[in-house]
């Protein structure tokens, strides 16, 4: 293989399948642990009620794990709807973001079926960064090289602004699930500020660089 061929720019079409099938993938190993749980509920005979209220935990942490892929892999779709070619160190910036959402049925199952502790929230909350850290060094990664797609500044900058107000709010829903454990997980709520959070560091950037306070499209996380 010659280094001209090593430098082309791989194309989209198959780069956006093997994310889709990867994240696919992950969402649905979120629900082995329950289907599990179900025939050990079976052997044991218990009735659905008592399934239910046993597994109340389990049930939770699926749902809010398979929420959160979703919301990440909607955001990876908007993130690269306009890309059309991918280098070798975009190509790694985004197999960092699929080991992260790999992993996350990982802890998810340590929810639902371990006793929590600080730790547990460390490696739950922490993979949930570390997607949004990887997200935004892809943005990052965009700005520098506008030449692999028709991504506007305007989009990398609020989607860049966006994922920046997911980190800090993860970050303080982990400091807060730390100090409460083993009842921190409802920092997580704190999700709910991103748009305001996404509208408050937009301003400040626009002050920062001289802009004007303009009216910007919503951000999610």
């Amino acid at each position: 293989m010659t280094d001209n061929t090593r430098a082309r720019p791989f194309r989209t079409e198959r780069f956006k399948a093997f994310v889709d099938a990867v994240v696919a993938i992950a969402m649905t190993l979120l629900i082995l642990p329950l289907m599990e749980s179900v025939s050990e509920a079976a052997s044991g005979h218990m009735t659905t009620a008592e399934f239910l209220d046993e597994h109340s935990g389990q049930l939770l942490s699926f749902g809010l794990s398979f929420l959160l892929i979703a919301t990440f892999w909607m955001g990876h779709h908007r993130q690269y709807r306009d890309v059309e070619r991918i280098t070798g160190p975009l190509l790694w910036i985004n197999v960092a973001w699929m080991a992260t959402i790999v992993w996350l049925p990982v802890p998810t199952a340590m929810i639902g079926q371990m006793d929590t502790d600080a730790l547990q929230a460390v490696v739950y909350i922490g993979t949930l960064i570390m997607t949004q850290v990887t997200t935004l060094a892809g943005w990052l990664y965009l700005a520098r090289h506008r030449e692999l797609g028709d991504v506007s500044t305007e989009t990398i900058r609020l989607g860049a602004i966006g994922d920046l107000a997911a980190i800090i709010l993860f970050a303080a829903a982990l400091a807060i699930a730390i100090a409460a454990s083993p009842n921190g997980y409802a920092g997580l709520f704190l999700l709910l500020l991103s748009d305001p959070m996404s509208r408050l560091l937009n301003r400040l950037f626009r002050r920062t660089s001289g802009e004007d306070d303009a009216p910007t499209a919503d951000v999610g996380p």
